[in-house]
């Protein structure tokens, strides 16, 4: 039980650090916005792409979750 509850924690903090990452780099593409016209469109272009990898990187990682849930829980 105990490899079953590190390997959820292990999961879990990865989830957490790969938020907490996508966070700094919307926050750095926020303080690019500031700037010029064109650096606008880039940064709405980017804050589109890193939003849409941020969805993919997080469902593939609560898939993976729920397949170890499912794994030692049996539900």
């Amino acid at each position: 039980m105990i490899k079953q509850v590190q390997d959820l924690e292990r999961k879990i903090n990865s989830l957490i650090w790969h938020l907490a990452s996508s966070g700094v780099v919307l926050l750095m593409l926020g303080i690019l916005i500031v700037w010029t016209d064109f650096m606008l469109r880039l940064v709405v272009g980017m804050i589109v792409i890193v939003i849409s990898y941020a969805f993919f990187v997080l469902a593939y990682r609560l898939w993976h979750l729920k397949g170890i849930i499912n794994k030692y829980l049996k539900f």
